[in-house]
């Protein structure tokens, strides 16, 4: 399960709508039948990876970008 671009309004963050669109995400996956759920965020948006942490996830590998 891929999830990417997860974000939730500044004035509505910090009453469990990210867990609950998360909670919703892994549903949805494992009942399509995936095992392994991955989230993207940029290294910059440390409350996202604290967020993410939180819930379970650990950074596994690292991505790189160029523009081209």
């Amino acid at each position: 399960l891929q999830i990417e671009g997860l974000r939730v309004a500044a004035t509505e963050r910090s009453r469990g709508l990210g867990t609950a669109m998360l909670e919703w995400a892994h549903d949805f996956g494992r009942a399509r039948g995936a095992q392994l759920a991955q989230v993207t965020t940029d290294e910059a948006r440390e409350r996202a990876r604290a967020f993410y942490t939180r819930l379970g996830y650990r950074t596994a590998h690292v991505g790189l970008k160029r523009r081209i």
